[in-house]
């Protein structure tokens, strides 16, 4: 069974910072491409940053370049989002998911999802 399980979410203050870990089983990690998904109220699930299956290669949204970062730890099966320089309009539920893609920032690209985690960054 594929679970890919998020943590590291909670409230921070603007200026903050926080690592969001996402943890994968049930399929082969190494050959699957990541990426970071996250949805505020009332607004659609927009694209934040993925990493390729080598791990060599990272794309991030405008909006996050330059203060998020995307890694990806093989030996633990498990991708990580650093989070910097924080402000409100990055409060949304983050989610991770995985997939053999073809266009990265493609929402419906992506097989597996996990449940999301609440990162609320407070003015």
């Amino acid at each position: 069974q594929v679970q890919l399980v998020e943590s590291g979410g909670g409230l921070v203050q603007a200026g903050g910072s926080l690592r969001l870990s996402c943890a994968a089983s049930g399929f082969i990690f190494s050959r699957y491409t990541m990426a970071w998904f996250r949805q505020a109220p009332g607004k659609e699930r927009e694209f934040v940053a993925a990493i390729g299956w080598s791990g060599g290669s990272t794309y991030y949204a405008d909006s996050v370049k330059g203060r998020f970062t995307i890694s990806r730890e093989r030996v633990k099966n498990t991708v990580y989002l650093q989070m910097n320089s924080l402000n409100p309009e990055d409060t949304a539920v983050y989610f991770c998911a995985a997939g053999r893609v073809e266009d990265v920032t493609r929402l419906r690209d992506y097989n597996y999802w996990g449940q999301g985690t609440q990162v609320t960054v407070s003015s």
